[in-house]
């Protein structure tokens, strides 16, 4: 039988209430907040706890406190990342950050998609779509990023946008629903 984290690392719809996923999520608040508590000296580069944690980091990257993830585990940073305070990463599903990009105070990056039948979203039946932001990519203040979609390489997304599908590169987004506007 297919253990619960097997179904979410394969996009397959589990249950979220699943003692060895709480366990991980256990493992990474313990993590962030370690993170989130040290003095900002030490956050200059991104922090012991968190390296240890995200699934790969690059150099010299940066992740202001405070932060929230769920995992941790399904996070890749490239070189040169910056993630302004108060961000959300809820990595089910991997996560990938570019070299060179931006994310502005207060965005969340959401790999979650609950079920829509209410009796299954009720058991915590959900399924876990990858995000991925390309590189130099910047991402404005309050921005949502929803499950499933890619940002491409060196584009923008305005402060307050909710991004419900694909952007291409060098492309403009603003609004909810995010849609391209001229540069």
């Amino acid at each position: 039988m297919t253990s619960e984290q097997d179904k979410m690392e394969a996009g397959e719809w589990y249950s979220c209430l699943d003692d060895t996923l709480e366990a991980l999520r256990v493992t990474t608040l313990e993590a962030v907040h370690a993170h989130n508590h040290l003095p900002p000296t030490e956050r200059r580069t991104l922090s012991a706890p968190l390296r240890s944690l995200f699934a790969s980091v690059g150099a010299d990257c940066l992740v202001e406190a405070p932060f929230h993830c769920s995992y941790g585990i399904n996070t890749h940073l490239g070189d040169e990342v910056f993630i302004n305070a108060n961000c959300v990463i809820l990595d089910s599903a991997p996560v990938r950050i570019g070299s060179g990009t931006m994310i502005g105070t207060g965005a969340q990056i959401l790999c979650a998609d609950h079920h829509r039948d209410p009796v299954k979203r009720r058991a915590g039946i959900e399924r876990a779509l990858p995000v991925t932001l390309g590189e130099n990519v910047w991402i404005g203040a309050g921005a949502i990023i929803l499950p499933g979609v890619t940002i491409g390489d060196r584009s923008i997304v305005g402060a307050g946008s909710v991004v419900t599908r694909d952007v291409a590169a060098d492309t403009t987004v603003v609004g909810n629903p995010a849609r391209a506007v001229a540069r």
